[in-house]
């Protein structure tokens, strides 16, 4: 490739944003190697256990991830007993999910790897531009929300 073309890759936000992802991932693969879950399966437990009784909907708003790749998700952690699912009291047609005693210890198991991602992740950032970093990250988010 000519250098013109790795010096655009390197001022291009959605192609850093998505080497930064990955890395994301490789890193929480290592560090939660014994809990077995992903990134976005990690995210979903998070969000079920924060909130119990959401539906794939819900879910779907909180977490950012695409419906079609939720309900992967989703069908993954139920083969895995990691999470139940009852029909909706307020919309018959809708499945809420809840956290099972299983999927509750996977998220704790978890953590540790989580946490230590985060940590590595900002490792390479100065102190003082750390939480910068994640609240023009929060704002990207946002404003993609919106958009």
């Amino acid at each position: 490739m000519a250098r013109g073309g790795r010096d655009q890759l390197d001022r291009s936000a959605m192609h850093l944003l998505h080497r930064a992802g990955q890395c994301a991932a490789d890193i929480f693969a290592s560090e939660a190697r014994a809990s077995g879950l992903t990134p976005r399966q990690y995210a979903v437990l998070m969000v079920v256990a924060d909130e119990e009784g959401l539906t794939q909907t819900d879910l779907v708003q909180r977490t950012g991830i695409d419906r079609s790749t939720l309900a992967d998700i989703v069908a993954r952690l139920l083969s895995r007993g990691l999470i139940q699912r009852r029909r909706s009291k307020e919309d018959a047609r809708a499945y809420a999910i809840k956290l099972s005693p299983q999927g509750a210890r996977a998220l704790r198991e978890a953590q540790p790897g989580a946490t230590a991602t985060d940590q590595r992740l900002l490792a390479s950032l100065p102190p003082a531009k750390r939480q910068e970093f994640l609240d023009t990250l929060n704002q990207i988010v946002a404003a993609a929300r919106r958009s």
